[in-house]
C-alpha cells in the first residue's frame, strides 16, 4: 500500500523562507484562501500563503524555538478570530491574531520548554494541553487563561 501512495504522489509545493529546522506545521483557511503554519528552530512562526508559495507574515515574538504550531479551533468557533497558537522553548505558550498581526495571550506555568500542544476535540477547542520538558503536562482553559490541572508522573522529558 506504501508503494502504490508513493508511485502516485508527486510534490505540489517546497516552501523556503525558514533559517532552521521546521519544528511544526498546520494548515488553516482565512478568507478563501489556503494557509500553512509553522514553528521553527530559528525562532519563527510562518504563515504561508499557499497560492502564492510566499511567507505573508511572520512572528519573531519569541526570544527562542517555536516547537509546536496549531490553529486555535476555540477562537474560531467562540469568536470567528483566526488564532494561531504556539509553543517555545521559552517555557510559553502563545496566541496570536493571524488577521489583526498581534497578540493575543502568553499561558506561563511550565517550568522547561514547551515541546507539544493540542487542543481538546471536545468545547469546541476550549481546552489545551501542552506537554513541557518539565515531565509534566498541564490542562490549560483558553477562555480563562487559567492552567486547570499538572499532571505528573513522567520520568523524563
Amino acid at each position: 500500500m506504501l508503494d502504490t501512495f508513493c508511485s502516485s504522489s508527486k510534490l505540489i509545493n517546497t516552501f523556503t523562507g525558514h533559517t532552521s529546522c521546521v519544528n511544526s506545521i498546520d494548515y488553516l483557511t482565512f478568507g478563501g484562501c489556503q494557509f500553512i503554519c509553522s514553528g521553527s528552530h530559528d525562532s519563527t512562526v510562518c504563515i504561508w500563503d499557499v497560492d502564492n508559495n510566499e511567507c505573508i507574515k511572520l512572528s519573531d515574538e519569541y526570544l527562542r524555538a517555536a516547537y509546536c504550531v496549531k490553529v486555535s479551533s476555540y477562537h474560531y468557533q467562540s469568536y470567528d478570530q483566526t488564532v494561531i497558537c504556539s509553543s517555545s522553548s521559552d517555557k510559553t505558550i502563545h496566541f496570536w491574531d493571524f488577521k489583526h498581526d498581534k497578540q493575543l495571550q502568553i499561558f506561563v506555568g511550565h517550568t522547561s520548554d514547551v515541546y507539544g500542544i493540542v487542543f481538546s476535540p471536545f468545547n469546541g477547542g476550549r481546552y489545551l494541553c501542552s506537554g513541557s520538558g518539565d515531565k509534566t503536562i498541564r490542562l490549560w482553559d483558553v477562555e480563562t487563561s487559567k492552567s486547570l490541572h499538572i499532571f505528573n508522573g513522567h520520568e523524563d522529558d
